[in-house]
């Protein structure tokens, strides 16, 4: 069972505790983590675009010319694809890009996600932020204490805490989630997962996405 020290905002360390090897003591091939983030991705796609093909563009009613003795191509429709302002061949449709992945599969990437950061030595854990109402400068001044600054950090709490999410909002590259919302795709888009002691502990009920 792995073991981490649990820091304060200080950067002190005031214990130790064991994370669950289901949780972070998981791991499978590389193909199992691209799974879920291309699954996530996917998701997240609104399928909102569309183009006018030539039924769809205004106008073109009325053939430009007779059939023949001009001289000219033969033409049905000034909104032909053919020409200027005419309507678009197999262009984007609007489409449901979402799709469903085993359930399984999800949680397997999102362990093995968890077993790497730890591995790498990029999981560190606060026992509470402590932050009465929401600054700025109170989260910067923590990140820096813990020497995260300039870093990518995926702040986990495990219920929403407005003073942890607005006082990180405006800081580039950080990130705020709850334990029970964490996925595949954010926790490897971030160089460090910063969270708190009873984040950790509410990890194990979490189902993975």
């Amino acid at each position: 069972m792995p073991e981490v020290e649990v820091k304060d905002k200080n950067n002190n360390i005031v214990g130790k505790m064991n994370l669950s090897d289901n949780i972070f003591g998981v791991h499978a091939k590389e193909g199992v983590v691209h799974s879920a983030v291309v699954n996530f991705l996917a998701n997240q796609r609104q399928g909102t675009h569309s183009t006018k093909t030539k039924g769809l563009v205004s106008g073109g009613g009325k053939k430009p010319w007779k059939q023949k003795g001009t001289g000219r191509a033969r033409a049905g429709s000034i909104r032909s694809p053919l020409w200027r302002g005419g309507g678009i061949v197999f262009g984007p449709q609007p489409r449901d890009y979402s799709y469903n992945l085993p359930k399984k599969v999800k949680r397997l990437a999102l362990m093995t996600a968890f077993y790497r950061k730890l591995a790498d030595g990029e999981v560190v854990v606060i026992d509470n932020f402590a932050i009465e109402k929401p600054k700025t400068k109170e989260m910067k001044e923590i990140l820096k204490n813990l020497g995260l600054t300039g870093k990518s950090i995926l702040i986990v709490i495990p219920e929403k805490d407005n003073s942890v999410v607005l006082s990180a909002r405006n800081i580039p590259s950080v990130s705020v989630i709850r334990s029970a919302d964490l996925n595949t795709y954010d926790v490897i888009a971030h160089n460090v997962l910063l969270m708190t002691k009873h984040a950790a502990i509410r990890i194990e009920d979490i189902k993975g996405s």
